[in-house]
């Protein structure tokens, strides 16, 4: 009997089956082998929402939820966060390792490339209500863009789907920004090819009637590391709709924009929108004991706290809390940020939260940082969207690698009526 096995007694029949292990996981297919007789399907596996589903091997990203460590390409996440810029880490997390400096300086200069967006989707965004969402916006732009590249179809062409990348990140933070502006009444600005990638965003974002914009360093300094913090989150609800909808061969700009669109969700990417209302309607520190009564009595969520992976600290949360305090020595240091910091202290010495391993996540200090750079709360996702348009097409690129994969197609459990007769609406 192979060690690495599982040992299946099926006792509807009394049959034996030996399903053979690897990295901890059995092959949906192998159920397939354990049937009452020769009209049954076989066994399927039943996990609503994917809890303990598998779908692919990927060596972007490693985390372990109940130790708090989050790599990138084997890289810790601290070390990409204090050390890289996101354009390094981007150039990381899609092509396996670190450029070196030729390599950087290139792939800097084929995304600045491709910053300036066509007057087709610029007027495309201006035909937008002045008070539309920023991330349907987004999501329609993106979209858009295919229309403006045919040959993105091409997609089992790897130097046109290299092309497509560059592209597509140049874009979607030119996008970005023009929603920015148009929700703010404002002028587009075009990109500045002689800064940063998040220097430029910044400029995009922020530049008024000055000649030329100088991004102030500790903001760009902040905002790169909340770039590479959300370059990429293994297989989320955003990247799984990335890789489902890739796995049809469309292009990546339909692709990305349903993974936008998952992203989009409150319950995925919006959940920094909703931290900030719960801080705003704490109001102040002296209040978060009351609040936490009531989320301990069911009266209330906690926002920000608790994760699907994460059974522990989220590494993110500690880099960025740093970084917030950072941001505050520049900007008007925000009450809502002492509110942050004593929820965190009483929910973390509160068994409580601890016993349920309800700890800070992402969300919820990213979102002091941005309402600090002055940024509506609407906006929050689409910040998010930039950075974590790399881990897309990241998991894009890596499907058409696999040669196990294909078109993703689910299997379900019919629980619906048996063969009805049709009646006609006047008997009904």
């Amino acid at each position: 009997m192979p060690k690495d096995s599982l040992s299946v007694v099926d006792n509807r029949t009394g049959l034996g089956y030996e399903l053979p292990v690897t990295d901890g996981t059995i092959r949906a297919m192998d159920l397939r082998k354990i049937r009452t007789g020769e009209g049954d399907f076989g066994l399927m596996s039943y996990d609503p929402g994917f809890a303990n589903t598998a779908s692919t091997r990927s060596s972007i990203t490693y985390v372990d939820g109940e130790k708090g460590i989050l790599r990138y390409r084997g890289y810790p996440i601290e070390a990409l966060a204090q050390n890289a810029s996101y354009l390094e880490t981007a150039y990381l997390v899609i092509f396996g390792k670190l450029p070196t400096a030729p390599q950087l300086a290139n792939w800097e200069r084929d995304i600045r490339h491709h910053t300036m967006l066509h007057t087709n989707i610029q007027n495309l965004v201006e035909t937008f209500r002045y008070d539309a969402h920023p991330m349907s916006l987004f999501i329609s732009s993106v979209a858009s863009l295919a229309t403006l590249y045919p040959d993105s179809r091409e997609v089992t062409d790897p130097a046109n789907r290299r092309l497509q990348v560059e592209r597509i990140i140049a874009k979607v933070a030119t996008i970005a920004a023009f929603a920015y502006r148009h929700n703010q009444g404002w002028p587009f600005n075009g990109p500045d090819d002689s800064l940063s990638y998040v220097g430029n965003f910044l400029n995009m974002m922020f530049k008024m009637t000055e000649v030329r914009y100088e991004p102030n360093p500790i903001l760009e300094r902040a905002l790169n590391v909340l770039f590479v913090l959300h370059a990429d989150h293994e297989q989320n609800a955003g990247t799984t709709a990335m890789r489902v909808i890739g796995s049809a061969q469309g292009d990546p700009y339909s692709a990305l924009a349903g993974a936008a669109a998952a992203l989009y969700g409150p319950l995925h990417g919006a959940a920094n929108e909703a931290v900030l209302s719960q801080l705003e309607q704490i109001g102040s520190p002296d209040k978060v004991p009351a609040f936490i009564d009531r989320v301990k009595k069911g009266e209330c969520r906690l926002m920000g706290f608790g994760h699907r992976v994460y059974k522990n600290y989220d590494p993110r949360c500690r880099i960025i809390k740093k970084t917030a305090e950072e941001v505050f020595r520049v900007t008007s240091r925000n009450v809502l940020l002492d509110v942050a910091l004593e929820l965190e202290r009483i929910a973390l010495d509160d068994d409580y939260f601890v016993s349920r391993k309800l700890y800070p996540n992402v969300d919820f200090y990213s979102g002091l940082i941005y309402r600090a750079m002055n940024l509506p709360a609407s906006l929050f996702t689409v910040m998010f969207a930039v950075p974590r348009t790399c881990g897309w097409l990241a998991h894009w690129l890596e499907a058409f690698d696999d040669p196990e994969q294909k078109l993703m197609r689910p299997r379900q459990i019919y629980d619906g009526p048996e063969e009805r007769a049709y009646v006609s609406i006047g008997a009904r």
